[in-house]
């Protein structure tokens, strides 16, 4: 068998393509022509008999009138002929013929009027439907470029998005827009450099060669709509109202330090702890995603779950590396402030924390992805949790290979000691495009219509950025993912989703956090000191941010 998202030959019976690891899972019909009544047109025969008939009684007339003179004469001067009133009678008919005729013919005058005018006003009307906001440029662009790191979005709209057309793997269709996706892979910063090339050459670009659309990544959302390169969701015509049901993390990664908002995402991506049922009954005689939850809720709890289950031979995370994302996203204060490096007291507690964890063999510092790493996804990998969100479920950990924890379904999920969420892309539209109208409807029917949503959420699983439906799929006892041994994981993702707080994002929080992880891996180990890695940390970040200091 083949999958139908990237056409690769797979095993028959797996659940997911071995390639891309997505699941394996109108013509409108012609209307009749309208019939249309044809009305002969009025004979006008009988005009011509009536002429025959006058000159007819005319000439009878005639005769007639020699008698009557002759009658007269004779004392019957009183007494009218029948061919009189004859005469009398059908001229009377043929007047009141002639008056039908008329009232015939200003009615279809009227009527002709009348088609007239709601012809005018349909079309008046079809054209205040199609005005735009005056920030729209009179016509729309006939090219439309996408530029992304990934063919994810690419695949949405595929899918998702009303009346789009496949043309080829990098070209579809919207009406007649033909849409391009540019494809730069991510790999030693080869997408954001392109990206940033591109943008400056924008302003004498080709109309057909502009950036129109581009997607970034939240951990450098700021380096691009904190810049005049992103255009504002309002000169775009969406408003605060149009985006009110979506998640307000989602908002704050791409708004700009001005408060401008400057892209909107499809996906939430909230971060959860995903936990070997298996191990959890070994150690403490449940999986039930509640009792879990009160054993890790705190970081000082999750210190103690990892000890018990070291005296099982288990390992808390694969990594150190794993919990970073729910410490740092719970900062208290920027990386940056007022121009000086700022390390909040909550990362600085993760590195702490990781140090005590390492030491104790609860945990190792494998990087992310790695092959170390990766084995926690198969029993013997003997791994109890992984920090992470939906679409790493879903996608990332061998579900369609026999043998592993996903495959048999004995993942859950729970909150953790802390709301983080990993991942997700945001559109944002490029200053200077030629296709405001269609990249306004793209955002709005893509992150906004709550009917394209909850048809994505269904056909792809993962959350979306739309509160009602999340909470609708929460609510439903039916929808549940068997990975996780059936369980509907929606009412946790929105827990976490909904109590993250993202006041601190700055345009400098992807080095800083790359920075401090790598800086701090030698302090974790205990071959630096805090002060030393915290030197080595503060070196990398200015070597690259001259701008900064501390």
């Amino acid at each position: 068998m083949f999958c139908t998202r990237c056409g690769k030959q797979i095993e028959g019976g797996v659940r997911f393509c071995t390639y891309c690891g997505k699941p394996v899972s109108k013509a409108v019909a012609a209307q009749p022509a309208p019939v249309v009544e044809t009305v002969a047109p009025k004979s006008k025969k009988g005009g011509k008999v009536a002429i025959a008939v006058v000159l007819a009684i005319l000439l009878f007339a005639g005769s007639v009138a020699l008698g009557w003179f002759v009658g007269f004469s004779m004392g019957d001067g009183d007494k009218q002929t029948s061919s009189t009133v004859s005469e009398d009678n059908k001229d009377k008919d043929d007047k009141d013929q002639d008056d039908k005729d008329q009232v015939d013919k200003d009615k279809e005058a009227d009527d002709k009027k009348d088609a007239d005018k709601k012809d005018i006003e349909d079309d008046k009307a079809d054209k205040n439907q199609k005005v735009q906001p005056d920030s729209y440029v009179a016509e729309q662009g006939k090219v439309l470029n996408i530029y992304s790191w990934n063919t994810e979005f690419q695949s949405c709209m595929e899918d998702y998005y009303p009346g789009y057309e496949v043309v080829d793997s990098a070209t579809g269709r919207i009406g007649d827009v033909t849409v391009k996706y540019i494809i730069v892979p991510e790999e030693d910063n080869e997408y954001k450099n392109n990206l940033d090339a591109t943008l400056m050459n924008q302003k004498d670009a080709p109309a057909d060669e502009k950036v129109d659309i581009f997607l970034v990544e939240s951990s450098y959302a700021m380096r691009y709509v904190d810049t005049e390169y992103a255009m504002t969701l309002s000169d775009l015509g969406i408003s605060d109202d149009d985006i009110a049901g979506q998640f307000e993390f989602t908002q704050k990664v791409a708004t700009d330090s001005s408060g401008n908002k400057k892209g909107v995402s499809w996906q939430a991506c909230p971060g959860v702890v995903i936990y070997n049922r298996e191990i959890a009954k070994e150690v403490w005689g449940t999986d039930d995603p509640r009792a879990i939850q009160q054993k890790i809720s705190t970081w000082n709890e999750f210190e103690q779950a990892a000890k018990a289950l070291k005296d099982k031979g288990y390992c808390i995370t694969a990594s150190v590396y794993d919990t970073y994302p729910a410490y740092s996203c719970n900062r208290s204060s920027a990386w940056v402030v007022d121009g000086k490096i700022n390390v909040d007291a909550n990362v600085q507690k993760w590195a702490e924390d990781s140090k005590e964890l390492y030491k104790a063999g609860y945990t190792d510092t494998d990087a992310i992805w790695g092959n170390k790493w990766r084995e926690g996804f198969y029993p013997k990998g003997k791994v109890f949790c992984y920090f992470a969100s939906d679409w790493f479920l879903n996608y990332s950990m061998d579900a369609y290979v026999e043998g592993s924890v996903s495959y048999s379904g004995d993942w859950a999920v729970t909150e953790g000691p802390g709301p983080f969420f990993w991942g997700g892309s945001w559109i944002c539209a490029a200053q200077g495009t030629d296709n405001e109208e269609l990249i306004r409807d793209i955002m709005l029917k893509m992150t906004c219509n709550e009917a394209v949503l909850k048809t994505l959420a269904d056909g792809c699983g993962d959350s979306v950025n739309n509160v009602n439906i999340m909470t609708e799929k929460a609510l439903d006892s039916d929808d549940t993912n068997p990975i996780i041994g059936g369980q509907n994981p929606w009412q946790v993702y929105i827990n976490n989703a909904q109590d993250l707080n993202l006041d601190y994002i700055t345009y400098y929080d992807e080095i800083c956090d790359s920075e401090f992880q790598n800086a701090m891996l030698n302090y974790i180990t205990g071959s630096d000191t805090y002060q030393k890695a915290l030197e080595n940390f503060y070196s990398a970040v200015i070597e690259k941010h001259p701008e900064l200091s501390y």
